[in-house]
């Protein structure tokens, strides 16, 4: 027998070390992410101040051009239907590392391309790469958090905004010194490739377990899937429409130079990103119900600020505001509202950003039928119109009470389970 026999390991001190070990964790997959959010942001900010050199480049006029944006659209689109599924079949780290690489890879080469077709073709990957990227970011989130998903994905949209308000300031200043826009496509590229490195090192996710109800598994709601996509539909459809359409709403309206109103686009993105940063707290502590009912009344508020004086500049500055801060959450607490009552999987968060980039293509598509032909109040009665649906959708989906009797794994925390 040993004269120094080991002391007896304390099971609370086990206990304590895991759970630091796998806080530890949670922070390091979550840094990821947000890499994720972030490059997500750089890539929707990146085509519109490169779009005259890109014509240049493939022979092209800027109107010409501009399909681009419908191209990306689509492909969001398709890699929305397609590749959410792969998360539960496929190692999810992987996988979200592989598509950052492809996005660089197409980054890259993009100022390179000399032709229209090509570049559509090219524009077309990005936009499934993406998508697939932003499921996976959204998706990894809630099988992390659980319950407290929502605060931790409203800060991810924090960097999402972030990476657009810093990619046309990156991309105009490289653009200026180097002449071109090659430069500015291989620094986005190469701010790409550390993301991609850090997913490769960590272990994947817990995927939400297989539910179960007295031994049996629960079937997914096929009517909550659907309100939740309907209303993601409706809210990307504003967000999507005001940011695209503010500018020429203004211009056409003579409300100032294009020099000014032009700041009207800057001016919603960088409430957006602040409402981001607001709200983290708040999801943390408000039921998100309460955030989204706020957040719809306040959109709404916006919008009315703006059509009782529809001539005023100073309204129409005060309505973007309000509504940048108003939109800012409602993605990613809609998404933490749907994970209290659903089994989150690839393919249902799919589904999500189907209704979401279908949105995005649809609102702003109708009001540009109609813009010219009705005049350009359109666009904010168009907005004020999706809004009222949204909230109807809003309360048919309160009507759906958090799942209380599924068990997940990791089990979330009793002081997190309120809703």
């Amino acid at each position: 027998m040993s004269e120094h026999a080991d002391p007896p390991v304390n099971s609370s001190d086990l206990l304590i070390a895991r759970r630091a070990s796998e806080r530890n964790l949670a922070l390091a997959q979550t840094a990821g992410y947000y890499g994720g959010y972030l490059v997500i942001g750089m890539f929707v900010a990146s085509l519109g101040p490169t779009l005259p050199g890109l014509a240049q480049n493939t022979g092209s006029s800027v109107s010409g051009i501009s399909f681009l944006f419908l191209t990306r659209s689509f492909g969001y689109l398709l890699g929305s239907l397609l590749c959410g599924r792969l998360y539960d079949r496929l190692s999810v780290h992987a996988l979200m590392g592989s598509m950052l690489l492809v996005i660089a890879a197409l980054l890259a080469a993009t100022p390179l391309i000399p032709s229209l077709w090509l570049l559509t073709a090219v524009q077309l990957v990005l936009g499934v790469s993406v998508s697939t990227l932003d499921i996976g970011v959204n998706t990894s989130l809630m099988w992390v958090h659980r319950a407290k998903s929502g605060a931790f994905m409203t800060a991810g949209h924090f960097f999402f905004g972030s990476g657009g308000l810093l990619t046309p300031v990156l991309v105009t200043y490289l653009a200026q010194i180097s002449g071109g826009i090659r430069w500015p496509y291989w620094a986005l590229a190469l701010l790409v490739l550390p993301f991609a490195l850090w997913l490769f090192s960590l272990p994947n996710p817990k995927r939400a377990a297989e539910q179960t109800t007295v031994g049996r598994p629960l079937q997914v709601n096929r009517t909550l899937v659907f309100l939740v996509t309907l209303f993601l539909f409706l809210y990307v459809g504003v967000e999507s429409s005001f940011g695209g359409w503010i500018f020429t709403y203004a211009r056409t309206l003579r409300m100032g130079s294009d020099t000014l109103i032009s700041y009207l686009n800057s001016t919603f993105y960088a409430a957006f990103t602040v409402g981001c940063l607001i709200a983290t707290p708040l999801a943390m502590r408000l039921r998100p119900r309460y955030i989204l009912l706020g957040d719809l009344l306040g959109c709404l508020s916006g919008l009315v600020v703006i059509l009782i004086q529809p001539y005023s500049l100073v309204a129409l500055w005060i309505g973007t505001l309000i509504a940048g801060l108003a939109l800012a959450s409602i993605f990613p607490v809609t998404l933490g509202f749907a994970e209290r009552r659903l089994a989150i999987t690839g393919s249902v968060t799919g589904w999500f950003f189907a209704g979401a980039g279908a949105g995005g293509m649809l609102l702003p598509w109708l009001i540009g039928q109609l813009f010219e032909v009705v005049g350009p109040f359109v666009a904010m009665y168009g907005m004020m119109l999706d809004l009222l649906i949204a909230l109807l959708t809003l309360f048919a989906l309160l009507r759906f009470e958090p799942m209380h009797n599924v068990q997940h794994s990791p089990a979330i925390p009793p002081s997190a389970s309120r809703e």
